[in-house]
């Protein structure tokens, strides 16, 4: 059991109001000219990150892993995939982050496995009703032969979630054939995933990103209960879901805990939980994760009273149950802010994939708008109480790629959806750190001599770290000013909402501890600008007005 007694450590709560940066390993930096990025550049970047002034690193999947979902197919939990290092070199990576004072934080996918994992293997090998099946849901099917699937529910990449095996038998994978399911219900998989728990915390992980955290406990009860379709935020909020945000889930994250609280200082974790808020606060409690990821403004729309109501729920939300909020405007799974925010207004999910199907060319993007509004948006949160999660690329002001040929794509969303989704490629084309392609020696913006694993396309160089690096104006200095600024002026997790001159709706102004104020410009026009020494702005200032579409943080 964990010792709750001891004193705690002085750095227990680290996570609480850290800038944690987002590494898509393979697409970060190729140092052995393979095309795909590795440990060791990440390790070589490490400068970078420093001079960024972030406080943690999130690592996805470093997994080995046949890639059929860009990773979150493991092979083995725990080790260091070929193609991107050894253990060693993870050892390396983890000592000179920590030398400079960033944290690490490591993917940890528990909802399935690959299918290459040796437990899955033997599953294959092992008779129907073996303990080797059972740590996986194999089902018989339905009808006189068995030949229809034992439910209706479908992967989240499309088509339906179970697969036949030879024997006749069929396995569940909520994602793609390559991913099945383990049965969470089974307690070998429980103590396993403890031990990976205890193996990456030995090597000094400071914590850890639950990747499909509410799918965890499922109801295999028979008769399956039908489910013809994949909710995103739209679960019901009574537990009742027979796949998802199930009561049960939580019995395994108390389990983690005390796994957690057995290092010093504990270790820390966040849940990828695509649920209600109310039931999102579950997972964020201190006696589980601890955080849980706020996804709500990755649908909201640039506007202002949308942007406080969200605000302002989840930092409640937070509160309540013992945690801080997290913030997030982009990441791997979703189309990059600057391009979401340049595009029209309420064009939703359907709208972006419509989009990206026609490469970006119909509707047209507001390119400066979306900058704009990016900035803005990212300066607003940066000054919340709370986590900020950024994901590689953003800092450079990088946009979507939505044009990348169709037979380089990727994604399984492409192939499972019949070419009718382009999926997530497109934020996640190799990061560019050259301005001209051939200075590490090859055809990529410096990513790596053997070129990148998706094209980058020509504009890519004036957005590259060499192309921002000597700019004062560029947006990876303005992440860098206020990611300094906000290490010297964040203080107690509270804030409090100041009312905007003549009570311009367009206009959210907050007052930190401190003295730190922060003013957003919603609007077109531009506003009076509040007293005080301007600390950083999002866009040029003129005089003694905010410009529209701009944040600015005062000190008064």
């Amino acid at each position: 059991m964990a010792d709750t007694a001891r004193t705690p450590h002085p750095d227990a709560d680290w996570w609480r109001q850290a800038v944690v940066y987002q590494i898509y390993p393979r697409s970060f930096a190729d140092n052995d000219g393979d095309g795909i990025g590795n440990i060791a550049g990440v390790t070589a970047k490490i400068p970078y990150l420093q001079a960024l002034g972030v406080d943690a690193v999130w690592l996805s999947p470093f997994y080995p892993s046949a890639l059929a979902d860009g990773g979150y197919d493991v092979d083995d939990y725990r080790d260091v995939d070929p193609k991107l290092g050894t253990l060693a070199d993870f050892d390396e990576m983890s000592e000179k982050l920590h030398a400079a004072g960033i944290r690490l934080i490591v993917d940890i996918v528990p909802n399935h496995s690959s299918d290459r994992h040796v437990w899955f293997q033997e599953a294959l090998a092992s008779e129907k009703g073996s303990k080797a099946r059972a740590r996986y849901v194999f089902r018989d099917g339905l009808g006189p032969d068995g030949a229809e699937p034992p439910s209706d529910w479908v992967s989240h990449f499309g088509g339906s979630a179970w697969t036949r095996v030879p024997d006749g038998q069929w396995y569940l994978h909520l994602f793609a054939p390559e991913q099945p399911d383990f049965d969470w219900s089974n307690p070998e998989v429980r103590e396993d995933f403890r031990t990976t728990l205890r193996f990456w915390s030995d090597r000094g992980v400071d914590g850890f990103r639950v990747d499909v955290a509410h799918g965890l406990a499922k109801d295999l009860s028979e008769p399956l209960r039908s489910m013809p379709s994949i909710p995103q935020l739209e679960l019901p909020i009574d537990g009742s879901s027979p796949l998802f945000d199930r009561d049960e889930v939580h019995t395994i994250f108390a389990e983690w805990r005390e796994v957690f609280n057995e290092y010093d200082p504990p270790r820390a974790a966040v849940a990828e939980a695509w649920v209600p808020a109310p039931r999102r606060a579950l997972y964020a409690r201190p006696t589980e994760l601890g955080q849980a990821f706020n996804f709500d403004l990755l649908r909201q729309d640039w506007d202002a009273a949308g942007f406080r109501k969200t605000i302002a729920e989840n930092l409640a939300l937070s509160e309540g149950s013992g945690a801080s909020s997290t913030w997030v405007l982009s990441n791997h799974d979703v189309v990059r802010h600057r391009s979401r925010y340049g595009l029209p207004q309420g064009i939703g999910t359907e709208g972006l994939d419509r989009w990206l199907l026609a490469d970006g060319a119909e509707p047209v993007v507001d390119d400066e708008a979306g900058l704009r509004r990016a900035t803005a948006s990212t300066l607003l949160l940066l000054a919340l109480p709370g986590s900020m999660y950024l994901y590689q690329g953003e800092e450079l002001g990088l946009r979507e790629v939505p044009d990348i040929p169709r037979d380089q794509l990727a994604d399984p969303i492409w192939l499972r959806t019949g070419h009718t989704l382009k999926g997530r490629d497109g934020c996640r084309v190799p990061l560019p750190w050259s301005r001209t392609r051939d200075a590490s020696g090859g055809s990529s913006f410096g990513f790596g001599r053997g070129g990148a694993h998706l094209p980058q396309p020509d504009w890519f160089g004036e957005f590259s770290v060499e192309a921002e690096d000597a700019d004062p104006d560029s947006v990876l200095n303005l992440y860098r000013t206020a990611l300094r600024l906000r290490r010297e002026h964040q203080g107690a997790e509270t804030l409090e909402w100041v009312d905007a001159p003549g009570g311009d709706h367009d206009v959210l102004h907050l007052r930190r501890p401190g003295g730190w104020e922060v003013v957003t410009n919603f609007g077109t026009a531009p506003v009076p600008l509040p007293a005080g020494q301007v600390l950083v702005a999002s866009q040029p200032l003129d005089g003694e007005t905010l410009p529209g579409e701009t944040t600015v943080w005062l000190h008064v």
